[in-house]
This record gives structure tokens, sequence and C-alpha cells, in this order.
């Protein structure tokens, strides 16, 4: 079974199995080695510039950053 096949039966789900699925997922990459997580940080980093050297993404200052982070917390 390939990863289009079984996301198209998870997206078939009731909302709650859905949730569950979700949960169970997100809880296994908790289990994730130094050495697994690694290589994943690099294919979002490389994601991400391909994303702001195409235009699609833009760079926000660290300020502004900060600023809207410290607004959520208040």
């Amino acid at each position: 079974m390939n990863t289009a096949t079984i996301t198209s039966e998870a997206l078939s789900l009731p909302v709650q199995q859905r949730a569950e699925l979700a949960a169970q997922l997100l809880s296994s990459l908790d289990a994730l080695s130094e050495s697994e997580i690694e290589p994943l940080w690099f294919q979002e980093a490389a994601h991400r510039a391909a994303e702001m050297d195409q235009g699609l993404s833009k760079r926000i200052p660290a300020e502004e950053v900060r600023r809207q982070a410290n607004a959520l917390l208040k």
C-alpha cells in the first residue's frame, strides 16, 4: 500500500477517527532519534529556502517576530 492510498483512506474516515489517527501519528514522531530528526530538519530548511527563492514566502525580521510573539503572550 502506498502513501497516496493510505492518505485517501485516512481522509475518508469520520472526523473523530481522523483526529485519533493524527494524534497517533504525531506521537510516533516523538520516538525519533536525533539521527532520524536531523535530516528532516535539513529537508525542511531546504524546502523553506526554496520557497523564499521562488517568492512563495517572505522574510520577516526577527524583531517583528518577537513583537508578534510577545503580543500573543499578553
